[in-house]
């Protein structure tokens, strides 16, 4: 001890601090231990046939899978890297168990009802639509009005040109490679693009629309799994060269409002009541207007901030109850997205390389163009390509909360939800005309 205590003198030993051990891990914010403890409870519910029924089940077994999930592709080499961590994980992660048969049907049912019939889905986007934008600039909102149409129509025109090419030289004819793979993956998704677009084929080309729908479901699938990867990349490109991005801000010269909350529960459900309730409204007029609920919602949502209609206790509502369904069941929604969106079947049936290629040709002319016309009008180029073009090339709503998870910029929501809505009713449009020229 005398030997040790000569090494150092007094004063070094003195102010020489212990450092103090790590914090324990944790799952959901909770101590790993007792999250395994939720997490035994929820499995031996699942698997003796005892989990709740309705809700209640589906969002337990959401949660604990989904964050358990989320938590190990954020933690795992190359897939959190390059693949979109967590996010990944979550999705087809629950869509092997899907696949492979672990997941009981019982709980296949509960939680593909919850999200669809039950409408979580459609309450967390409301969540985040309202929020984001209620919590975001007037002034950005206003500057960036049409002029975010033309990163859409970059995303388009890049996505026909280098699919043409990279399938003509894999031996797909460029009919094909238009009609068949880049219309209904920039189309917005199952029930706003590739279900009508194959009644659009039906009426043009005859034949019934489950013909079409089976041969445009893998592209869609496939499209979708490229896009949340090159959301990833995205992200790691904006990280390596801080030019290109505004790190989820839009538009260059144009801060994000950056307000300090002391969050209240009390307000946090005026702001659950907000986005219900404009939700409800963009439904009601959907039965009177051609367009989807979701564009409306964001047109009623921009009005109502740009014209400071609305008290502050409505506006900081909204971005707290944003904030909160964003911080607590973006994985439990993803893990959902796996289950009753993600068929993995259909994903694995496209795997040639021919096809691959194609798919692949497609979601990177959607990036290369909307982030070449996005720079024109003063975008970032990567969220301008995150936005016009991975937001046109995923699988509507589901792929928009995937693609912004992948690329941590939730807070572009409303933007990927335009690209979603209106941009899929463009290739609606441009599909009838496609078709009208190779006939």
């Amino acid at each position: 001890m005398k030997q040790a205590a000569e090494k150092w003198p007094a004063n070094e030993m003195k102010n020489k601090t212990v450092p103090l051990p790590k914090a324990g891990v944790k799952i959901f914010e909770t101590p790993v231990l007792w999250f395994f403890v939720f997490a035994i409870v929820t499995i031996v519910s699942l698997y003796t046939g005892n989990l709740p029924g309705g809700m209640i089940g589906s969002l337990l077994v959401m949660i604990v899978l989904g964050e358990l999930l989320g938590w190990v592709g954020d933690r795992t080499p190359i897939v959190k890297t390059y693949l979109g961590g967590g996010a990944i994980v979550a999705i087809f992660g629950s869509a092997y168990m899907v696949y492979s048969g672990l997941l009981p049907e019982y709980a296949i049912t509960g939680v593909t009802d919850f999200m669809t019939t039950g409408g979580f889905l459609d309450f967390y986007i409301a969540a985040l639509i309202t929020g984001s934008i209620l919590g975001m600039s007037s002034k950005l909102l206003i500057k960036v009005g049409v002029r975010f149409f033309l990163p859409i129509i970059g995303a388009i025109i890049g996505a026909i040109v280098i699919a043409a090419i990279i399938g003509s030289l894999v031996g797909f004819s460029v009919q094909d490679a238009i009609l068949v793979m880049t219309l209904p993956i920039m189309g917005g998704g199952m029930g706003a693009g590739a279900v009508p677009m194959s009644q659009i084929y039906s009426e043009l080309l005859g034949n019934e629309p489950s013909y079409y729908i089976s041969m445009l479901v893998p592209a869609l699938a496939l499209g979708n799994v490229f896009a949340i990867i090159f959301a990833s990349v995205l992200d790691m490109v904006g990280k390596k060269y801080p030019s290109l991005t505004g790190n989820g801000q839009l538009i260059e010269g144009v801060e994000q409002e950056k307000k300090e909350h002391k969050y209240d529960i009390k307000i946090m459900g005026v702001g659950l009541l907000a986005a219900i309730t404009f939700f409800t409204a963009g439904s009601i007029l959907g039965d009177f207007l051609p367009i989807h609920a979701y564009a409306i919602m964001i047109i009623l949502v921009a009005i109502a901030k740009i014209t400071n209609m609305l008290p502050k206790v409505v506006l900081d509502g909204a971005s707290q109850w944003y904030q909160f369904v964003a911080k607590n069941w973006t994985f439990a929604l993803l893990f959902g997205i796996g289950v009753a969106y993600t068929d993995l079947n259909t994903v694995l049936e496209a795997l040639s390389y021919q096809y691959v290629l194609t798919v692949f040709g497609v979601v990177l002319g959607a990036i290369l163009g909307a982030a070449l016309l996005g720079k024109l009008v003063g975008f970032y180029p990567i969220e301008a390509a995150i936005t016009g073009g991975l937001c046109m090339a995923n699988m509507g709503g589901t792929g928009d909360v995937a693609v912004l998870s992948a690329a941590k910029r939730m807070q572009l929501m409303p933007f990927a939800q335009i690209s979603s809505r209106l941009g899929g009713a463009i290739i609606l449009l441009i599909t009838g005309l496609i078709i009208q020229l190779f006939l």
